[in-house]
């Protein structure tokens, strides 16, 4: 039980938690740009360099938290 409490596994759970929702939420973002569609109600433009950055980004915080949790 101590262990399921543990501040460092939280921690850890957290970044890859994180990591995997910007991954996700970006990808998400890049595949419906490609279709054509946008959010209702949008009236800016669509970051191309943005996404793919914040993409990448949350790849590495992504790698960064299973890799802390595997060791």
């Amino acid at each position: 039980m101590e262990k399921i409490l543990s501040l460092d596994l939280l921690i850890k759970q957290i970044a890859l938690a994180f990591g995997l929702a910007m991954l996700v939420g970006n990808l998400y973002a890049i595949i419906q740009n490609k279709r054509g569609a946008t959010p209702k109600g949008s009236t800016g433009t669509f970051r191309t360099v943005r996404a793919y950055w914040l993409l990448t980004v949350g790849t590495l915080i992504a790698t960064w938290g299973a890799v802390s949790l595997i060791s």
